[in-house]
């Protein structure tokens, strides 16, 4: 009943219509985003048909005999339909899947769930399927959101912070100088992680320029400039803070206090405000420091998972 096909270039438009009417797609899962690092991954993206007719797709890419639900995003599994699609189509989908997978040489299956926060709609069959294929959970990552329907707002200690921030000169506003921002945001990373941004400034400029509506950054600047900014990912649904960089002088003066409460409230409309991970060591270690600084502002645990499957 259940077909799997791996993806090719000529069902980009299938592929995306699909995106964009399913229950749980985003538009990290348009082959626009997902091919602008296309060099950097196998991709064995597959799709599954019944009678003929798309029923799923998963994001995906190999290296050797394992698969994983695709490494270049942030979180993956099927996309399905918002209608005629239950669990036990879903369990279908995974038997086919596991076939495939065997008839393929792939030795394990690495896949990320879908954080509940980013389906409009109830999409958790793969979790059930997950475990009747004996899944492993084998990472967890921990998110601070905020549900804006029914936010908490700022702790005291932000609410001071707030305030302060709001008695020097600042500008908050959104912005196009990603040239800027990025300076900022590489140097603050290098500085106090010694790590550096996921995307470069040409690939975050490509992805803009596909997603204008999506992707968009906001800064806040006194008289010498551009001191603070967040990079947001809006799926329409959540309102994501995809990167965040401060100066010295913006860390002094609570500058990112006074955007974020200024992204909050322009994310209402959203389900959810979600300010991403706080965690390190895939999931080993969680920094208490970073978690307090999104909790005080009214965040609360969502998690990222990701399981592993062996195929038998």
């Amino acid at each position: 009943m259940i077909e799997i096909k791996r993806y090719s270039k000529a069902q980009e438009k299938e592929w995306n219509d699909f995106v964009a009417s399913s229950r749980n797609g985003t538009f990290l899962f348009n082959r626009g985003f997902m091919d602008y690092h296309a060099d950097r991954f196998d991709d064995a993206s597959v799709m599954a048909y019944r009678n003929g007719k798309l029923c799923a797709l998963l994001p995906a890419n190999r290296r050797e005999s394992t698969l994983y639900s695709h490494q270049g995003l942030t979180y993956g599994s099927w996309v399905v339909p918002i209608n005629h699609f239950d669990g036990a189509m879903m369990l279908e989908i995974w038997e086919s899947f596991m076939t495939y997978c065997k008839s393929e040489g792939i030795a394990t299956i690495v896949y990320k769930s879908i954080p509940h926060i980013y389906s409009p709609y109830p999409s958790e069959d793969d979790l059930y399927a997950l475990f009747r294929q004996g899944a492993v959970l084998k990472e967890v990552n921990l998110s601070s959101t905020i549900d804006l329907r029914n936010p908490i707002g700022f702790n005291m200690s932000k609410r001071q912070q707030l305030r302060k921030a709001h008695k020097c000169d600042i500008t908050i506003s959104e912005t196009n100088d990603y040239e800027r921002f990025w300076e900022i945001l590489s140097a603050c990373l290098a500085e106090r992680h010694d790590s550096k941004p996921v995307h470069s400034i040409d690939e975050i400029r490509l992805l803009v320029s596909r997603f204008p509506d999506n992707i968009k950054l906001y800064a806040v600047s006194d008289d010498e400039g551009m001191q603070a900014g967040v990079c947001m990912f809006d799926t329409g649904h959540v309102f994501h803070s995809q990167y965040t960089a401060t100066t010295a002088k913006a860390r002094k003066n609570y500058y990112l206090t006074a955007l974020y409460d200024y992204l909050i409230n322009l994310g209402a409309g959203h389900a959810y405000f979600d300010f991403g991970i706080s965690n390190e060591d895939h999931g080993a270690y969680l920094n208490e420091g970073l978690l307090n600084q999104k909790s005080s502002m009214g965040g609360q645990g969502v998690v990222y998972s990701i399981y592993e499957i062996k195929v038998k």
